[in-house]
């Protein structure tokens, strides 16, 4: 059999692109970029071309192939999604890091990934050397970020002469084949770095078949699905995105995460899909919509964190045509339940039901486990922490659920941080839900500190809005008939912002207690 007849039966990434640019070459794949700037795009048979071209270029030049761990440390850019296309077609396992983190910080991270070749982006460069050296990393390439002067891009930068360039475009056509035929589903495809709210990174490692099977959406659809993205490209949902519109035969769009740039996007590209965090959708909803046709808009989506009721009315009032959908899921697991549009309003703080195709239960302890074909395939490197996080083949998620009379699944908060105060158990998940809505409260976030008499006293940690100020004798009596005494604040620290993780800003919990303590910011 040929390379194509033995890949074609398997569920492969690179396949994907390959037969969409035979199917509809001239459409849209991907669009990077803002209103403001510009946008970039690449068609199915330009992301195949460009692709091809650079699987040839890593192969032929620096020998890359099946199993090799390719570190990206880029910004989001069009070139990064033929580099994530090429590796997939051979079989090199494609590991993005935080484009936000420093050259010494992204370093520790790549360690744990025991890479191959470090890839980096023009404004990447300067600190290529660097990351490489904390890495362990012998060599490093350069892949030009823009159209114009690729040529040029390395001299101008200051890349020393030897250093490679994968300047992809500039490469005669490739051969027709470039898919590796070792290559199975089950190889691993990409390693996505995690560490949720709290403990040290991780790598998530991902097959081909999980990868291809997250973004399936079904075999009929009435049309393309164009969706707007605000995710960097390395983080796991901005390649989900993409895949689930490739599947399709759609386009994924990259802009920021500024209302203004995922509105224009919308209108300038016809989205009919748009996802976004829970405080994305709030300033959304809160900007002048009239400025945009966003008459395409057909499907909303929301997860990571909660998303409160009242978010969920305006979201309904200010796209009264479209259809919302909240998620609950993680890098590990993907989607693990689904929340459609007729019940966001009938189950308010629901997660919904199981995913298609996904197991959901409640352990003793009241710990939601998943069993999916969606589920990692282990932490990389790292039996200890992957055998510790199944029982049974079920994946523990360490949030603590519960379930209603008909199956539904909310989240009450997570298993690590649940607080003890006086021998009664907290959820910070219960408590910010109340004070979300108090006078004055732009944010909320409820951490334990420790105290010799209660063993943990509860802190509200609150960003006030502008010009407001908020005391704690003002929340204990909002909490009034809302919360047990016990669930009541007993600190309260204000603060400008909090550190968020990126991309999925969920609270640090751990750095939000340290900042606190460090500082002395919290008082009675």
């Amino acid at each position: 059999m040929t390379t194509g007849e033995l890949n074609g039966r398997k569920l492969l990434i690179g396949d994907i692109i390959r037969r969409a640019a035979q199917a509809v070459p001239d459409a849209p794949a991907v669009c990077v970029g803002s209103e403001a700037l510009g946008y970039s795009e690449l068609s199915y048979a330009e992301l195949e071309r460009d692709a091809n071209r650079l699987a040839l270029t890593l192969r032929e030049q620096l020998g890359i192939g099946l199993g090799d761990r390719i570190l990206g440390w880029a910004d989001t850019s069009i070139e990064v999604l033929p580099l994530f296309v090429a590796l997939a077609k051979l079989g090199a396992v494609f590991a993005p890091l935080n484009a936000r983190l420093g050259a010494e910080e992204a370093g520790e991270v790549a360690k744990l990934a025991r890479g191959a070749l470090l890839i980096v982006d023009s404004d990447h460069a300067a600190g290529a050397e660097v990351l490489a050296k904390t890495a362990g990393l012998d060599r490093w390439a350069l892949l030009p970020v823009g159209s114009a002067g690729r040529a040029n891009a390395a001299r101008d930068i200051g890349v020393d002469a030897d250093r490679l360039v994968l300047d992809a475009m500039n490469l005669p056509d490739p051969p027709a084949a470039i898919e590796e035929p070792r290559l199975e589903e089950g190889d691993p495809h990409v390693i996505f770095f995690t560490s949720g709210s709290t403990g040290r990174p991780k790598g998530v490692v991902l097959s081909h078949r999980v990868n291809w099977l997250r973004g399936f959406q079904g075999v009929f659809r009435d049309e393309p699905e164009r969706t707007v993205c605000m995710f960097p490209l390395f983080h796991m949902a901005a390649f989900t995105l993409a895949i689930a519109a490739w599947q399709t035969r759609g386009e994924v769009t990259y802009t920021d995460s500024s209302a203004e740039a995922l509105l224009a996007a919308c209108e300038s590209r016809r989205a009919n899909r748009l996802y976004g965090l829970p405080l994305v959708w709030k300033r959304i909803v809160e900007t002048d919509l009239s400025r945009w046709d966003l008459s395409s808009l057909a499907q909303l989506d929301s997860g990571t964190s909660a998303t409160p009721i009242e978010l969920l009315h305006q979201m309904k009032a200010c796209f009264p045509d479209a259809k919302v959908r909240i998620y609950y899921g993680s890098t590990e697991v993907g989607s693990a339940t689904a929340l459609a549009d007729a019940d966001v309003l009938r189950k308010p703080g629901s997660v919904g039901i199981a995913s298609v195709n996904a197991d959901v239960r409640l352990a003793e302890d009241g710990e939601i486990c998943v069993r999916s074909p969606y589920l990692m395939d282990g932490y990389f490197d790292d039996p200890e922490t992957t055998a510790a996080s199944f029982e049974d083949g079920w994946f523990r998620m360490g949030d603590l659920g519960a379930i209603d009379e008909e199956g539904y699944y909310s989240i009450v908060g997570r298993k690590k941080e649940i607080l003890r105060t006086g021998g009664e158990s907290v959820s910070p998940n219960e408590v910010e839900a109340v004070l979300r809505y108090a006078p004055g409260v732009s944010e909320v976030a409820i951490v334990g500190l420790p105290d010799p008499h209660w063993g943990e006293v509860l802190c509200a940690v609150i960003v006030p809005m502008p010009g407001a100020t908020v005391t704690l004798a003002e929340l204990r009596a909002y909490c009034e008939g809302k919360l047990a005494g016990f669930k009541k604040p007993r600190r309260i620290a204000l603060m400008e912002s909090f550190p968020r993780t990126a991309a999925t800003s969920q609270v640090q919990r751990t750095m939000l207690v340290e900042q606190i303590q460090t500082g002395g910011l919290a008082s009675e």
